[in-house]
């Protein structure tokens, strides 16, 4: 395993969520659009990041403008490994759930897993070189 990654909250207003982020001292450290799933996703955290300090992803699914409940706003856990797939076998060997198969994100290039902690959050492997 190579690190804790981001935490990604879906939220209902992308430019008021960034203000009061900035307030805390966060900053926007990139951002995609994603006109065919119809979402937008931005990376904040401190400074530049250069030390590889963990991130929040922040997901807006456009259109999508009433209030999302706790329940609903938290969207998964992410760390990155050298081999999904090899983690993803992992888990299931040792009896563990797995939500997504290792393969490529939908409308992208990185490779992928989802996997389900006991209590059912759900954790994305990211494969990091």
């Amino acid at each position: 395993m190579s690190g804790f990654l981001h935490t990604m909250v879906r939220v209902r207003n992308l430019e008021q969520s960034l203000a009061f982020y900035a307030l805390l001292g966060l900053r926007e450290l990139r951002r995609r659009d994603v006109p065919e799933g119809q979402y937008t996703l931005v990376f904040i955290g401190f400074a530049d990041n250069a030390a590889g300090q963990a991130e929040i992803e922040l997901t807006y699914n456009w259109g999508r403008d009433n209030r999302y409940d706790i329940g609903t706003g938290f969207g998964h856990f992410a760390i990155g490994v050298s081999d999904v797939a090899a983690v993803v076998d992992r888990v299931r060997a040792g009896g563990g759930k797995v939500v997504r198969a290792a393969g490529p994100v939908k409308f992208g290039t990185s490779i992928i897993a989802f996997v389900e902690d006991p209590d059912g959050y759900r954790v994305e492997l990211i494969e990091r070189p």
